[in-house]
């Protein structure tokens, strides 16, 4: 089993807003790519949000095919970066796979500084799984600096009844309530062993409280 086979195109209007999913990359079978929109979710958000589709997929009825993986990668940090080991190592991208674009996508998220896109894995439980996630509702909590420190190690509890997201996991350190786990990545957490994952925090982002943190998912 592969570590994923589908990677959801999210989309937020700023930070503290409510990611939705917009659209979906999937592999075939036959190594191609295919990506569509969720068309309902899109219509509502163009009119409610003011969202515009992705500039080089702009008919939102259409199914895309052909080289919509390496379209995307045009977010990509370039390979030949001479730091790019380092970048590979945060991300825990296995770098025998640095020229699949799909898989950096998901690996990396496929984050730039001038949108409000995301490209979420929906990761399977394999042996040897090892991601990055980045906590979310950060914005809400507020957590005072210090909170979190690299290396902690949190824990989760599954949130299914929650109204928002019906794969929601809860994270906490000891007692206190830290965030949640992104949508999609939160999937992993509902199938069968899942209660052996671990969480690491790899990196924070703090000035007075808590702006970002990144823990790292693994058995």
């Amino acid at each position: 089993m592969t570590e994923f086979d589908k990677i959801f195109l999210t989309w937020r209007k700023g930070v503290g807003t409510r990611r939705h999913i917009v659209g979906v990359l999937q592999k075939t079978t036959d190594g191609k790519h295919i990506f569509k929109y969720e068309q309902p979710t899109v219509v509502k958000l163009q009119k409610e949000e003011g969202f515009t589709p992705y500039t080089e997929f702009q008919d939102i009825t259409k199914d895309y095919n052909g080289n919509v993986a390496e379209i995307f990668g045009q977010r990509l940090t370039k390979t030949d970066r001479p730091d790019i080991q380092s970048f590979f190592k945060f991300w825990e991208v296995d770098e025998t796979k640095a020229q699949d674009k799909f898989y950096l996508l998901g690996k990396t998220q496929g984050l730039v500084p001038t949108d409000n896109f995301e490209f979420l894995a929906e990761y399977h439980l394999t042996s040897d799984i090892h991601f990055l996630t980045e906590l979310a509702s950060l914005s809400s909590l507020q957590l005072p600096k210090g909170s979190l420190q690299i290396g902690d190690t949190l824990r989760f509890e599954k949130e299914p009844t929650n109204s928002n997201d019906p794969f929601a996991v809860k994270v906490f350190k000891g007692d206190l309530e830290v965030g949640y786990i992104k949508k999609i990545h939160s999937k992993v957490f509902y199938e069968s062993g899942a209660d052996k994952l671990k969480l690491t925090v790899k990196a924070i982002d703090q000035n007075g409280i808590i702006k970002r943190a990144f823990l790292k998912v693994s058995l």
